[in-house]
């Protein structure tokens, strides 16, 4: 019962995110709504992380399962990515490069601010 419960919780959230991206005229996608909308519940307090963790991390663990349904669809447009394939694979090698790059950075200065914050509470 308590999974259940979790479930429909998230499942709430990704309700509220449809229902944003039906109302508001922004090109953002219902996930991303409902992504920030739990997100500002979790800060807030409104919804409490134990109310979901058990759920969320099943959710979390199945994930590589989601994708296989993409993969089947990038297969099934082979004749249309085949002439751009050499494009699409520098795109995707750089874009991966930049993004490991940022969050390596991002990382290292959140470590070094919370090491900061330490060193002035011991002080």
């Amino acid at each position: 019962m308590k999974y259940i419960i979790q479930l429909s919780i998230i499942l709430g959230i990704s309700f509220l995110g449809e229902v944003c991206k039906y109302f508001l005229p922004f090109p953002i996608p219902a996930s991303i709504y409902g992504l920030v909308i739990l997100f500002v519940c979790l800060e807030t307090k409104i919804i409490k992380l134990e109310s979901i963790q058990e759920t969320a991390k099943c959710l979390v663990e199945i994930m590589p399962v989601m994708f296989i349904p993409a993969g089947v669809g990038l297969l099934e447009s082979w004749g249309v990515l085949k002439p751009v394939l050499v494009p699409v694979v520098v795109i995707m090698l750089v874009s991966t490069v930049v993004v490991m790059a940022v969050s390596g950075w991002v990382t290292q200065g959140v470590i070094r601010c919370k090491k900061s914050g330490q060193k002035k509470q011991e002080e």
